[in-house]
This record gives structure tokens, C-alpha cells and sequence, in this order.
């Protein structure tokens, strides 16, 4: 379960960094992901630590030129590489 939040969470990202790629309409687009992205973020992440992440998604994503952080992905590192108490609760 937990690569596959990996690979969700990598393409989120990307989805996230795709609004650079449509010239005038690119930083419209995230005033929709922002909302969407931190729902997702508390979605994927339950309780204090994914309301935190949601409120740091929508952050990230509402301001001019922050697109570039991966902030699913960092979520990701910092549940499974840092956190020991996630190891022990989610087996792979």
C-alpha cells in the first residue's frame, strides 16, 4: 500500500507541476488545484499530520510560483523514511 501512495502521490505532484505547461491560463488552473489538492492530501494522510499536510498543499499550491514543490511527495518521504511510528502501523 504504501508504493503505491508513492506512485499516487508522485503523479499528483506532476499533475500539480502541469499547470506550467498552459502559458495564460497556468496559475487560474491552481486557484481549483489548491482546494482539490489539500482534499486529496487529508484524504490520503488521516488525522493531525494530514491536516497539517492539506493545509501546506493548499498553501503551496494557492501561491504565485510554488508549483515546483513536491509536496505529495515529500509527505510521502516524510511518513515512511522519517516517521517510525507510520512503519509500524502500515505494513508495506
Amino acid at each position: 500500500m504504501k508504493y503505491k501512495k508513492l506512485v499516487i502521490s508522485i503523479l499528483l505532484d506532476v499533475f500539480g507541476w502541469a499547470s506550467y505547461g498552459v502559458p495564460i491560463l497556468g496559475e487560474s488552473i491552481d486557484f481549483i488545484w489548491a482546494p482539490l489538492s489539500a482534499m486529496i492530501m487529508f484524504k490520503m494522510y488521516n488525522g493531525a499530520k494530514g491536516k497539517i499536510a492539506g493545509s501546506i498543499s493548499f498553501v503551496e499550491e494557492i501561491l504565485l510560483g510554488s508549483d515546483f514543490i513536491p509536496s505529495f511527495t515529500l509527505m510521502w518521504i516524510y511518513t515512511y523514511v522519517f516517521d517510525t511510528k507510520a512503519k509500524i502501523v502500515e505494513p508495506d
